[in-house]
């Protein structure tokens, strides 16, 4: 179960790498208010009305200009990943070495036959418990 997660999870931080450093332009071809057409890739289909010479465009004698418009979005991605490490200021260089110790030493093997408590002597017994308050264990 533990695995699955873990890919899952991997999975994820992928994508939300990949979609970070995407960058991608969005196209939209305009009539008036009205959207014809968008791209994210390709050009844009256009509605034809801009090589009419008339006067006449979008219904209105008065407008000598078209009005078709095109407008485009552009989302730049990330680009620079890589984090420069030497401008850490001394807290944060004591925070990273500190953490680089600690978990280095969750990785040492200990001995499997230790017994912490090899060294010390029982404790002096001044009367039996269980025969005091005649509590057997069965």
């Amino acid at each position: 179960m533990n695995a699955l997660i873990f890919k899952i999870l991997s999975i994820k931080m992928a994508g939300l790498v990949l979609f970070s450093t995407l960058s991608f332009a969005l196209n939209m071809h305009f009539c008036g208010d009205t959207l014809v057409d968008f791209s994210l890739f390709d050009n844009v289909k256009t509605c034809g009305m801009e090589k009419q010479k008339s006067t006449k465009d979008c219904g209105t004698e008065l407008t000598k200009s078209t009005c078709c418009s095109e407008s485009q979005i552009i989302m730049e991605g990330q680009d620079d990943l890589k984090l420069s490490f030497d401008t850490l200021t001394f807290e944060q260089q004591v925070f990273v070495a500190t953490f680089y110790h600690s978990y280095l030493n969750l990785f040492e093997v200990q001995d499997e036959n230790s017994v912490p408590f090899r060294d010390y002597n029982p404790p002096f017994v001044i009367r039996d418990i269980q025969k005091l308050h005649e509590t057997y264990l069965i």
